[in-house]
């Protein structure tokens, strides 16, 4: 849990509410992604279905297993294998290992302020797992997305355990499509380099 077109845009805040919120997702986070076959694209879901509210990334990740992706996206962290405190150092060790040329999206819910509850963020560099609850992980990602499940300031452990399940999955289903839509587009843009590239 952490604490809080096609050309580059502003990262505001993305409301799950908006319609057009999977395609802001889309278009936000293909402007990051490197158009090379070559590069395995990694999406790392942090998070316990222990917990509703850092239930998000496992849920993302268990989505995102039922899409179709380009061959070189991979997902880890599902509601089945979650990557949490316990086991992520071990995670970020096997996908150094099995990824040597890599690009790694970190997704992971988040607390923040009571205006912001509900929205989608995309950001530039690494996630700082457990921040949100004080705990010191190691940094992961080349950029993030996270999801504002619910109010910090106090208590964190106890909010995240009463955060409604509605809203995560709302949150879940929003990135999922984005992140979805995001691999069309790139797939699209590949073949499209590769035809601009024979003629």
């Amino acid at each position: 849990m952490f604490k809080q077109s096609f050309t580059k845009q502003k990262n505001d805040k993305i409301l799950w509410k908006d319609v057009l919120a999977p395609t802001k997702i889309a278009n936000q986070l293909f402007t990051y992604l490197p158009l090379d076959p070559s590069i395995d694209i990694v999406f790392i879901c942090i998070g316990t279905d222990r917990s509703t509210g850092d239930s998000l990334g496992p849920l993302v990740g268990t989505f995102l297993q039922e899409k179709y992706f380009p061959s070189n996206f991979y997902i880890y962290g599902t509601i089945e294998s979650p990557v949490h405190a316990v086991n992520l150092q071990e995670t970020i060790d096997t996908i150094n290992q099995n990824h040597q040329r890599s690009f790694i999206v970190a997704i992971d819910a988040c607390l923040g302020q009571v205006k912001n509850v509900g929205t989608i963020e995309i950001k530039s560099g690494p996630l700082k797992p457990g921040a949100g609850v004080n705990k010191v992980l190691p940094l992961i990602g080349d950029i993030h997305i996270t999801g504002i499940v619910n109010v910090s300031g106090y208590m964190e452990f106890f909010v995240l355990q009463n955060t409604r399940l509605f809203l995560v999955m709302q949150l879940a289903k929003a990135i999922t499509d984005g992140i979805y839509k995001a691999g069309l587009l790139y797939k699209y843009q590949l073949q499209v380099s590769k035809e601009e590239t024979i003629s």
